[in-house]
């Protein structure tokens, strides 16, 4: 058994997620040795839990046409791995999905982050994303992170593509003018 395999079998026995475990529920995420750009999120959607495909709803739609990549170059180009804050859909809430259980990403990150030495870029998707990881680098919001992107490369924070934020998108036009094109041309960069 390899180290991947070794984990994904750890994640599964672990008793924090005995329920999902109990229901047959695998854990979501997709490790890559040759990925070069490395996708964090908050949690799977209802939806990509039940097909077992990651980012498998309108979400993922919206964001593949952000990185202006084809449905195969993101599944099937080996040059992009996924690993969002929890590898397990939270449940629904008032307004959206629930948040990532805490302390999930602490416990499994460190262990497979180093199995994909290759990444040049990470892509920081919605504010759990940016607050794990850029910490008290970040800005006062979402919006002034994602507004300054380019102080936290390679780290790239972007506004979640949930539908839920079209109206964010609407108010914020300078995002698909500036962010979106920086964000195709840093992709293409890594998927040369």
């Amino acid at each position: 058994m390899d180290k991947a395999d070794e984990i994904f079998k750890a994640i599964q026995a672990d008793p924090a997620n005995a329920a999902y475990t109990a229901a047959g529920i695998q854990p979501l995420y997709h490790i890559e040795a040759s990925a070069t750009v490395l996708l964090i999120s908050q949690a799977p959607s209802r939806k990509a839990q039940e097909s077992m495909v990651f980012w498998n709803d309108p979400s993922g739609d919206r964001l593949r046409e952000w990185m202006g990549v084809t449905h195969d170059e993101f599944y099937t180009a080996g040059k992009l791995a996924v690993m969002p804050l929890d590898f397990y859909y939270p449940g629904k809430g008032k307004s959206g999905d629930l948040p990532p259980r805490k302390g999930f990403a602490e416990k499994w990150h460190p262990l497979l982050r180093p199995l994909m030495p290759n990444i040049e870029l990470v892509l920081l998707v919605g504010a759990y994303a940016q607050k794990f990881y850029l910490g008290k680098t970040a800005q006062r919001t979402l919006t002034d992170t994602v507004r300054h992107y380019a102080d936290y490369l390679p780290n790239f924070p972007l506004v979640h593509p949930s539908p839920l934020n079209y109206g964010w998108m609407n108010r914020n036009p300078w995002y698909g003018e500036t962010v979106l094109p920086a964000l195709r041309q840093a992709v293409r960069h890594a998927y040369r």
